[in-house]
């Protein structure tokens, strides 16, 4: 039996790959067809005329660039966010001492656990009381420190031993320089986790975006190419949004393929205690 637990292991590994893959194939297969040929054949999986039209017309869009260059905005904004507000967060849940703390990592936790949907009525509230409505500091704002995010800072700064940062101290380090200067190059996996995390959470939101952002300078990727694909007659254009999914989809495999030894170094590291 041993002798076959490797072959089967790596099949399964195989099978579950090529299951993931599929939509991906799809897309891509679609973006290089015509729409007339998807509505011919929907499930055909290799064009019968190969095209590039849709990216054509696609990067022709009339505001194409600007929905890019929001969500390259928004996402930076969150990712930058993630790294220093969900950090220090972390930081302090794991290695400070202050009133509080349980009821504060408890209200983590919690928030891990509520959905989306039952908080946006609020948040949008909020948003619009703060005067960001429409801006994409308001996009933004409710995604700089995500749970997720803090909790796995908190569990990775709990396998940093404290005589290291209690060396720091005795030194006359502050808790802002030893935050900076000792904490985030040693959490370096957990800040590349967190860093793929939030960038996907944003370059891939559409629904917040759809509901804050009211004017087509504010639209995101994902919302523009959603309000551009429609034809005439209100006829969804297939090619054209499926080439939008394959241009929304490859900064977010880039930055994976970049980021990917350290991502499994901090998904791991998380587990630690």
């Amino acid at each position: 039996m041993t002798l076959y637990r490797r072959p089967l292991l790596y099949g399964a590994l195989i099978l579950c790959a090529l299951l993931t893959m599929l939509p991906f194939a799809l897309a891509v297969s679609g973006s290089l067809r015509s729409l007339d040929e998807i509505r011919a054949d929907p499930g055909a999986w290799i064009p019968e005329h190969l095209t590039f039209d849709n990216f054509t017309r696609l990067f022709a869009t009339e505001g194409f660039g600007g929905f890019m260059v929001n969500s390259i905005v928004v996402a930076l904004m969150v990712v930058v966010g993630n790294i220093v507000a969900a950090s220090a967060a972390g930081y302090a849940l794991a290695k400070l001492e202050f009133a509080g703390k349980r009821l504060a990592f408890g209200a983590v936790m919690a928030a891990m656990m509520v959905p989306f949907s039952a908080v946006f009525v609020t948040q949008f509230v909020i948003t619009v009381d703060m005067g960001l409505a429409d801006t994409l500091t308001g996009i933004a704002l409710p995604g700089v420190a995500l749970p997720m995010s803090v909790f796995i800072m908190r569990q990775y700064a709990l396998s940093i031993p404290d005589e290291l940062l209690e060396a720091a101290r005795i030194d006359g380090a502050g808790e802002f320089r030893i935050f900076f200067r000792i904490f985030l190059p040693l959490a370096g996996p957990a800040v590349a986790t967190i860093t793929i995390m939030s960038f996907l959470a944003s370059w891939n939101n559409f629904i917040w975006p759809l509901i804050v952002a009211q004017s087509m300078s504010t639209y995101t990727l994902p919302v523009g190419l959603a309000a551009t694909s429609q034809a005439a007659a209100h006829v969804t254009d297939y090619g054209l949004m499926l080439a939008g999914a394959i241009v929304v989809m490859l900064p977010v495999l880039l930055l994976f393929l970049f980021l990917q030894r350290y991502f499994v170094q901090g998904i791991a590291g998380t587990g630690m205690r």
